[in-house]
């Protein structure tokens, strides 16, 4: 067995909250999407920061790679040991710590989900604002700097993280940040952390921003004659600063995936999904000045969901729109791509991305967050034929040169992972050499979630020699 040494030791430590069964290994070498099982040579399960610290300090002597595990519903590929090495399992560490509600903000061991979160702070009147969809664990959310619906009024994991713990290769625990609603100190080492991947350092503490729950929530649906005129009504209501609290775009192809995977009654035409919040009269002053806007662009079929019960099989729809898309192949898997653009430029990136899966033959839906710019597709793929996977990598690559053309992002949500680090030198260019130069400062000997994130320097030095 790789790493023999390191697992020993760690076993000397925790005893049985170390797992070497293939089971285990198992379970944690798999993903959401086309990636294979991928196990690493042991899972550990710590329960304490000071564990953690323990366990990194023995993987760095040995130079054992360890990668943190939450939910596992990262898209490209961020918690597998591709390297082998410790799967850092954080679920046992999932608790509240402390509820601030005078200042509006809680503080969570990294294992709670985001819904467990929900549910704790249910009495308080306040609610975690950040909704990817799949109920993921809020240190994976803050590792990947995750989004998701109703980042359009409330913002992303970085606009809504205070303050962190975190252990760093060398087995240091550092705090970073404070309760504090702003800072002029020093370099911003949370912000840094947030969306580092699990490479930098393993988060194992994480202050949030809250929100007071609204006063009134409604819900609406309605379809337009072609995704054109949806994102163009989308991108009007921005510009015109009516403040929705979500506004989601679905394509022709992802609600017939809601039909096939939801049993959705809808027409198979594009779609928005919404939401607004606020007092029972700012809601419908909302509403109305929405339908206003959509009608401009030839909108029917308004049907609102004012009940919580409604609301919830709404989002929950939405929420499966990854399953709902493989609904729609043979293969059973789907490679999910994600970029996010200016939002002047939204109408075209999509026009684009649908034309695109038109050239390559490829089965794809579109849905996303579109009030920020930031939208998916979702491929129906099937991992063991090689043409298709390759017309979906063209697909992807394509989809980011379009996104960086437009002045956008090769990735709004998902990140970087395994999947997208081929298209990083396109994005940051001369910035690249300096976010090696952090990584190595920070992990000197490479033990942090290894192959992630940052293309392969070597294959970079031999790409530029030939």
């Amino acid at each position: 067995m790789a790493h023999e040494a390191a697992i020993s030791e760690i076993s000397a430590l925790i005893g049985n909250r170390l797992a070497t069964s293939k089971a285990d290994k198992d379970q944690h070498g798999q993903n959401e999407t086309y990636y294979p099982v991928t196990p690493p040579d042991a899972v550990a399960y710590p329960e304490t920061t000071e564990e953690i610290a323990a366990i990194v300090r023995i993987c760095n002597r040995h130079k054992c790679p360890i990668v943190a595990y939450g939910a596992a519903s990262s898209l490209e590929g961020q918690h597998l040991a591709t390297e082998g090495g410790i799967s850092l399992d954080l679920n046992r560490m999932n608790q509240v710590l402390a509820v601030n509600a005078e200042d509006l903000n809680v503080v969570v061991q990294p294992g709670i989900t985001r819904k467990g979160l929900n549910e704790e702070l249910r009495a308080t009147g306040l609610f975690f604002s950040v909704d990817p969809g799949a109920d993921a664990s809020i240190g994976g959310m803050t590792a990947t700097r995750a989004s998701g619906t109703t980042a359009v009024r409330y913002g992303t994991m970085r606009e809504n993280v205070l303050a962190l713990e975190a252990v760093m290769a060398d087995g240091s625990i550092i705090r970073t940040g404070s309760q504090a609603r702003k800072s002029s100190t020093g370099y911003d080492l949370t912000h840094l952390l947030v969306g580092s991947e699990g490479t930098l350092g393993i988060i194992t503490e994480i202050t949030l921003r809250l929100h007071g729950i609204p006063e009134s929530i409604s819900a609406a649906t309605c379809r337009f004659p072609s995704v054109e005129d949806a994102v163009n009504c989308v991108i009007l209501t921005i510009q015109s600063g009516l403040p929705m609290a979500r506004i989601e775009l679905l394509d022709e192809m992802m609600v017939k995936g809601f039909k096939a995977y939801s049993k959705a009654d809808l027409p198979e035409v594009p779609h928005l999904f919404l939401e607004f919040h606020g007092s029972p009269s700012t809601v419908a002053e909302q509403t109305e000045a929405f339908g206003e806007i959509a009608r401009e662009f030839g909108a029917e079929g308004w049907e609102t969901a004012s009940s919580t019960e409604e609301r919830n099989a709404l989002w929950a729809m939405r929420h499966n729109s990854h399953y709902a898309s493989a609904a729609l192949g043979e293969g059973g898997h789907i490679w999910p791509t994600d970029v996010c653009v200016p939002i002047s430029q939204l109408a075209e990136a999509v026009l684009q991305a649908q034309q695109d899966a038109v050239r390559l033959g490829l089965t794809s839906t579109i849905v996303g967050h579109v009030g920020d710019g930031n939208f998916h597709a979702g491929l129906s793929v099937d991992p063991n034929n090689p043409e298709e996977m390759a017309r979906a990598e063209h697909f992807t690559k394509a989809l980011a040169e379009t996104a960086l053309r437009l002045g956008g992002t090769i990735s709004g949500e998902h990140g970087i992972g395994l999947g997208k680090q081929g298209m990083m030198e396109a994005e940051h260019g001369t910035a690249l050499p300096f976010m090696r130069a952090i990584k190595t400062a920070f992990d000197p000997n490479n033990i942090l979630n290894p192959g992630k994130m940052l293309p392969p320097e070597i294959a970079n030095a031999e790409a530029n020699a030939a």
